[in-house]
């Protein structure tokens, strides 16, 4: 039935016509959409570092190395899924989509209830881990507690926005992001300052702006006219497809999961400093998530776009597409980290005004950020690898550099050379190199040529 089905405009083959168009068209919706996203967090902290205290402001800010561990699983299996979806698409079978997308969607709702149990069970520990002041610890409680609590809203736009970009769409998961961070900004202003529920607020307004994303992804998949329509009458999950996805997303997401525990003992060690330096590391960590974003945009397109070729085996397209994402990634990056380096103070500033989490943010941006162009070829590249199934290879080496070797440093640096915070902040931006040059070694040798025939009906390429 779907073999044949009209898609909507939405859906984009990527398989002809202009790279760096389809590129660029793709990851420009993203990209202000990923901006979006991030105005949860960045309101969340601009409004408890303004109106709430300093320590509601280092508890909420710190706190994304745990957030970061439940969510970071599941969206390297939503990578897996989008493969997938983007592989079998590129083949035209739609039938195949269809199933990938129920599958998708069954596991979504079990993992939900799985992970926000997990989560709501874990607090304790993960605040033990983390050292947690005790002046910042009721106010992390407090968030978790209720951010686990709507962790299911967040899953459920992810799957969704993974299944709709897969397909070539990334302007309607960017839209619904506008609606959810514009109605996270309004709450966020009216719970902490007019109602006065401080964290509590800030926490509630997030959840309730995630559900309202999620509720519109839904109703947008249910009323979808082409192959990645949903429909709950009759759904049924598919074994086969189910393993696909895992073979795929799997190595994503105990490489996300495994990175985030292990930057929660990387956020241990800047806490022992204190909340000024806890602050001024929450402020960078804003700020560089936008430096991030064109790069991370790529990124997803990269695999896209690599996911469809490949379904065609259209190899050199897919090869060709990669390396032009990387080449605007680097160029994007590299403008975006002057004036952040030259304005630092004012940037930190705009989170908060205590001299002395300025002067630390400060010293995180003007030493970390020019590293970021590492951090370009490791995502690009790995993306693009991604997207023809070869998920194993970047997960090894994303773990041994931002895990083995980090946690190897900050012991080494930490005890035996010099336990000041500059030292210790200098793990990540070491970690990024190590990563770029190895993953560098690894594309060269092992391209985005798969290891099995072109996919017949039925069929899907796997490395």
């Amino acid at each position: 039935m779907f073999s044949k089905a009209k898609r909507r405009t939405t859906d984009v083959d990527m398989t002809e016509g202009s790279i760096v168009k389809h590129l660029i068209s793709f990851a420009i919706p993203l990209l202000i959409g990923n901006l979006f996203q991030m105005m949860y967090n960045m309101v969340d902290t601009w409004v408890v570092g303004r109106f709430v205290s300093d320590a509601a402001f280092s508890a909420v800010g710190t706190l994304g190395s745990v957030t970061n561990l439940m969510i970071g699983f599941f969206i390297g299996l939503t990578s897996g899924a989008g493969v997938v979806i983007s592989r079998f698409f590129g083949a035209k079978n739609y039938d195949k989509v269809k199933d990938t997308v129920n599958t998708s969607i069954i596991m979504t709702g079990v993992l939900c209830v799985l992970f926000t149990a997990l989560g709501l069970a874990l607090i304790p520990v993960f605040l033990l881990i983390l050292d947690m002041p005790q002046d910042v610890r009721a106010e992390a409680v407090t968030y978790l507690s209720i951010w686990f609590s709507g962790l299911s809203g967040l899953m459920i736009y992810n799957m969704g926005s993974a299944i709709m970009r897969a397909v070539g769409d990334s302007r309607r998961p960017f839209i619904y992001l506008v609606v959810a961070a514009v109605t996270n900004t309004v709450l966020d202003l009216v719970f902490v300052i007019v109602f006065k529920w401080g964290v509590a607020g800030v926490a509630i307004a997030t959840i309730i702006a995630q559900g309202l994303s999620a509720t519109l992804t839904v109703i947008s998949l249910c009323r979808n006219e082409s192959c990645v329509r949903i429909s709950f009458k009759g759904m049924r999950f598919h074994t086969p497809i189910f393993k696909e996805i895992l073979v795929i997303g799997l190595p994503a997401a105990l490489q996300m999961t495994i990175t985030s525990f292990s930057n929660i003992f990387v956020q241990s060690y800047i806490n022992f400093f204190g909340k000024e330096v806890m602050g001024g590391w929450t402020a960078y960590t804003k700020i560089d998530q936008i430096i991030l974003l064109p790069m991370q945009s790529l990124a997803l397109a990269s695999t896209t776009f690599v996911g469809q070729n490949i379904g065609q085996n259209q190899v050199k397209r897919a090869e060709k597409g990669a390396n032009t994402a990387l080449i605007m990634s680097l160029i994007s990056t590299g403008i975006l980290i002057i004036p952040v380096m030259l304005f630092s103070g004012t940037f930190v500033s705009i989170f908060n005004k205590n001299p002395d989490i300025i002067a630390n943010g400060t010293l995180f941006l003007r030493w970390l950020t020019p590293f970021y162009l590492f951090w370009c070829v490791n995502q690009i590249y790995s993306g693009a690898l991604r997207g023809v199934g070869k998920s194993t290879g970047p997960m090894i080496i994303m773990l041994s550099s931002f895990v083995a070797f980090r946690q190897t440093y900050l012991f080494v640096v930490s005890n035996y050379i010099s336990n000041t915070i500059l030292p210790i902040a200098m793990a990540f931006p070491a970690g990024w190199a190590l990563s770029a040059i190895v993953t560098i070694i690894y594309y060269k040798i092992t391209g985005l040529t798969p290891k099995v025939r072109k996919p017949k009906t039925g069929d899907i390429i796997t490395a």
